[in-house]
């Protein structure tokens, strides 16, 4: 089961750097063509700089709108792999001085605790796109539906829900039987 977990988070962060990368491509263009576009009206560009902005070089309409939806969509995609690997910020000041079996009683409360959070998250994603969905809400200058933006991001966040769920039963299961279920646990092989 922890190959089609592993597999499942991989990919999902697989899609969401290739989001991010798009984005990052997608911002560069926008905020090159606005530059030139500003050097443009100065009169600063050349015979060149004047051809490009003639051809319609310039800002991306829309770019922070793509932007957002993208980054919340990323947020979510990169979840399942940060979830799987235990890579949430955490303190251990207190926690240091516990003993084994009490750290591993804690870290299966927290997981448990934040896999219920991440299904309550997906779970508001989906009222929310239902709503945007019944209103047809659209952003302002692209005039796309919202709700896109809120199905990928449900779309990513049950994949969060699904290695959430099982990263909490391994943590118990780990908990009761002392053996490793995850890939992070003391005694599993990376």
């Amino acid at each position: 089961m922890l190959k089609y977990i592993s597999q499942l988070a991989r990919s999902m962060a697989v899609l969401g750097g290739l989001v991010l990368c798009a984005l990052v491509v997608l911002t560069f263009v926008s905020v090159s063509g606005r530059a030139l576009n500003t050097l443009g009206h100065a009169g600063s560009l050349g015979a060149l700089g004047e051809g490009l902005i003639g051809a319609g070089v310039g800002p991306i309409t829309g770019d922070f709108e793509l932007l957002e939806a993208g980054v919340a969509f990323a947020i979510f995609a990169f979840l399942p792999l940060t979830q799987l690997y235990s890579a949430h910020a955490t303190v251990d000041i207190f926690t240091s001085a516990l003993s084994r079996r009490a750290n591993k009683a804690l870290m299966a409360f927290w997981e448990v605790v934040l896999s219920a959070v991440i299904v309550l998250v997906a779970l508001r994603l989906y009222a929310g796109m239902l709503d945007k969905m019944q209103y047809n809400e659209t952003t302002f200058l692209l005039q796309f539906p919202i709700w896109w933006a809120y199905a990928a991001s449900f779309a990513a966040s049950l994949a969060a829900c699904v290695v959430a769920l099982y990263c909490a039963a391994a943590r118990v299961a780990e908990l009761v039987t002392g053996r490793a279920y995850l890939p992070h646990s003391e005694g599993a092989s990376h």
